[in-house]
């Protein structure tokens, strides 16, 4: 076993505690294979890529964890084309570095280290570029899944026909693996900005800025990310003024017991910051109407989440102590729906059973 897979299966015992069956297969008809096996013997099977998601959702108490550290490949990279295969236990990190090399970027989600692409898919993270390159469903061209009884489905559009009758890069985004395990994607790429900039101006300053990378925002000040050629870049700057970085310095809010993801119309988003708990860290994303919050504890957030889920948004529980805060919040109108596509991928629910809305 690799020193990587081992950190990674020491993390998942202390997570989930001893006698769980560990497994990594090294390809995909590995993966298929093993997931038939428990669907035929009906165990609770747990998919682990990077970890960094695992805190989300109601808690699986799984017979067994699959890791996809094993399946961390770039199958193809075509720079002239733009897009890029790999396999869905590469890392974020790595892969950014690796596109890097050629002035490429897939633009996935700004990650400390650990994350994974398939689990960033599975989770339905965008990053903080959402504004400029849209969400993660938009870059994905083609998707490789394996379903809970194990065969391998694969839609999008590097294919001719969608083989699964889905539009499957749409449904699979955001489905935590309800619907089978991400093994590898196409992704688009963009070229890399030539210049960089992070500009911060003092809160509730308005600003009109052209095509920013993103505007993020918190209660002590609005950070602006500006990418382009130098003199695009340079006379933004000159004309927003403000404090300057000659770089992307992404924010993160400080690390707290809970942690939760506050989505709603970004015309409501103002309205429910001024409502947030005062020991409250947040960062908002303007204009996408998508905030990230920590927190010591859950105190306010059933009434920030009430008034969310007034406007159609949602209040996510990321992180959290065990004190009986529901981590969804009241199920979707799309809950029959999100059964409907269950059953037709994972008939005998082994893959996170009852971890999604409504405990299905």
């Amino acid at each position: 076993m690799s020193i990587r897979a081992a950190r990674t299966e020491v993390a998942s015992r202390a997570l989930l505690g001893e006698g769980v069956e560990t497994l990594h297969p090294s390809s995909i008809d590995e993966m298929a294979e093993t997931l038939a096996e428990a669907t035929a013997k009906k165990r609770h099977t747990l998919i682990w890529g990077g970890g960094t998601h695992q805190g989300i959702g109601y808690r699986v108490d799984p017979d067994l964890v699959i890791f996809t550290d094993h399946l961390a490949r770039v199958i193809d990279w075509e720079p002239d084309d733009l897009t890029v295969v790999v396999e869905g236990g590469v890392k974020i990190a790595d892969l950014e570095a690796l596109l890097a090399t050629r002035g490429q970027t897939a633009v996935l989600p700004e990650d400390p280290g650990g994350g994974t692409v398939g689990g960033m898919m599975a989770a339905g993270v965008s990053g903080f570029r959402r504004a400029r390159y849209g969400p993660t469903r938009d870059r994905i061209l083609e998707v490789q899944a394996v379903t809970g009884d194990g065969r391998i489905v694969k839609g999008g559009g590097r294919v001719v026909k969608n083989v699964t009758g889905y539009d499957l890069p749409r449904v699979v985004v955001g489905s935590f693996g309800s619907l089978g395990v991400i093994v590898s994607c196409c992704l688009k790429l963009w070229p890399t900005p030539r210049s960089t900039a992070t500009l911060t101006i003092e809160p509730g300053r308005l600003v009109d800025v052209h095509r920013p990378l993103a505007v993020l925002s918190d209660r002590s000040s609005t950070k602006i990310y500006l990418g382009g050629t130098e003199a695009e870049v340079g006379n933004q700057v000159t004309r927003l003024g403000g404090e300057t970085q000659n770089e992307l310095v992404w924010p993160a809010v400080p690390y707290r017991t809970w942690a939760f993801s506050l989505r709603v119309p970004p015309q409501t988003a103002a309205g429910l910051i001024a409502g947030m708990p005062a020991d409250a860290d947040f960062i908002h994303q303007v204009g996408i109407g998508e905030i990230t919050i920590a927190a010591p504890s859950s105190d306010g957030m059933a009434m920030l989440r009430s008034k969310a889920e007034a406007v159609g948004g949602a209040l996510i529980v990321t992180r959290a102590a065990d004190d009986g805060f529901d981590p969804w919040g009241t199920p979707p109108p799309t809950l029959d729906l999100q059964r409907k596509l269950i059953a037709a991928f994972d008939p005998q629910r082994v893959i996170n059973p009852g971890r999604l809305p409504g405990r299905i």
